[in-house]
């Protein structure tokens, strides 16, 4: 009996993590829709509130503020920084243009970081402290799972706190 109460729960939990995942989804509005989209076609908005003044963004496919995938992209200025923070879900990063200077950490630490140039990519796990900062005007393309949120580790460094 506890060998078949012992396989039960296992069977119970997998079919939960399925339902999670299959909730989380976001397929297209039909099965015979494709986004396509030519760089000429880009709405560029102002940056969220979440992050410093001078950036925009534009989001390709999906919802950041919802459950499920979402492509978007982020132009930067130069010398923009992003001072150490994190997200929920891991981000999935390709430099476009420009170059990315990232680095793990609770501090913005140059000597810590990475410059990835265009053409780079970088996988950056869920809940996991970073910083960036550019030298020069920047584009990237951010690939990940909503809803998508930014924690800074100092308060003090959130732009929606600055008002």
């Amino acid at each position: 009996m506890r060998n078949v109460t012992s396989k039960l729960a296992w069977v119970v939990m997998a079919a939960a993590i399925f339902a999670a995942v299959a909730a989380g989804r976001q397929d297209p509005p039909t099965a015979q829709t494709a986004i396509q989209v030519r760089p000429d076609d880009i709405k560029w908005m102002d940056g969220p509130p979440s992050l410093p003044a001078g950036a925009k963004f534009a989001v390709l496919s999906g919802d950041p503020k919802m459950a499920g995938l979402f492509v978007m992209r982020l132009k930067v200025p130069a010398d923009y920084k992003v001072m150490p923070h994190m997200h929920p879900a891991a981000e999935h990063v390709t430099i476009l243009s420009g170059s990315l200077n990232i680095g793990m950490g609770d501090a913005l630490d140059p000597s810590k970081a990475k410059s990835l140039p265009a053409g780079s990519y970088a996988m950056l796990p869920g809940r996991s402290n970073h910083f960036a900062f550019f030298k020069e005007e920047t584009i990237l393309q951010v690939n990940s799972i909503g809803p998508w949120d930014i924690t800074y580790l100092n308060p003090a460094d959130d732009p929606r706190k600055k008002k």
